[in-house]
């Protein structure tokens, strides 16, 4: 991530994990596949920027094998740096906000929900860019909660309503921060101008699943003290969405998750 007093979802925090594990599973299956689609391989030199957990730079390592090489950064790197990685894997501490690119050039540079966080984002991903060699290839995927701001897409009960309420309000402390709540459907222009020739995207996001109800008990646990001292929730409201988040009552979907890459000029 970049380095941001205002980053409201802090990695130091005992819920990162929970949220990490959650994050995984709900979409690495999806980022894996963009991977694979791309052509990333043996002997590839990847970035992955604001690498959080552990699971992406496992799958980049395992993909470009031994004579390949990941660089995993991070702003905080706590949770890669004490932990079993392969041998193939680089840990570093890195503010791509505000820091040149950490070597390279590199064949694959991937990020994924980093980018609607940074406060500098034209820089952040003009640095990713930039880091690339020519016909490497950048891969960004972000959250677009403006496009599907519902928590419950089916709002048939008091339950629901309270959830989708809870989840405006996160939205809006979101905001509060400089993320921008739209920045996932930017991304092909952006690609484009930043300029990448054969630009794509598609995008994904789960309607409902376990590891959902994981990220939402979790997050909400992680902003409660924010959603109350803004009066955005009160306690009641928080404990009894909890609840309801543990007893399965709720179809629990994500933001749309917009993947999208383009390849330097040859």
């Amino acid at each position: 991530m970049t380095e941001d007093d205002g980053y409201l979802l802090d990695n130091r925090r005992a819920e990162a994990g929970e949220r990490f594990d959650a994050l995984a599973e709900l979409f690495d299956d999806s980022t894996f596949r963009h991977f694979d689609a791309l052509g990333l391989g043996p002997g590839h030199h990847v970035w992955e920027v604001g690498a959080g957990g552990l699971s992406v730079p496992r799958g980049l390592a395992e993909r470009v094998g031994p004579e390949g090489r990941v660089l995993a950064s991070d702003l905080d790197t706590a949770w890669l740096s004490g932990a079993e990685l392969p041998p193939n894997v680089e840990v570093r501490r890195h503010d791509v906000g505000q820091d040149q690119a950490p070597g390279g050039p590199f064949d694959f540079v991937h990020a994924r929900l980093v980018l609607v966080h940074v406060t500098d984002r034209a820089r952040a991903l003009a640095t990713m860019a930039g880091a690339l060699r020519p016909g490497g290839v950048l891969l960004i995927e972000d959250a677009d909660p403006a496009l599907q701001p519902l928590l419950c897409l089916d709002e048939y009960g008091p339950e629901q309503e309270r959830a989708n309420r809870l989840r405006r309000g996160f939205r809006a402390l979101l905001a509060e921060r400089g993320a921008d709540l739209s920045y996932g459907r930017k991304l092909p222009r952006l690609l484009r101008e930043s300029g990448l020739e054969r630009v794509e995207a598609d995008a994904y996001f789960p309607v409902t699943s376990p590891a959902g109800a994981v990220l939402e008990a979790a997050t909400v646990r992680q902003v409660r003290d924010q959603l109350v001292a803004r009066n955005l929730a009160d306690d009641e409201d928080i404990e009894r969405h909890l609840a309801s988040v543990a007893a399965g009552r709720l179809d629990l979907a994500t933001s749309p998750m917009i993947s999208a890459w383009g390849r330097r000029p040859a």
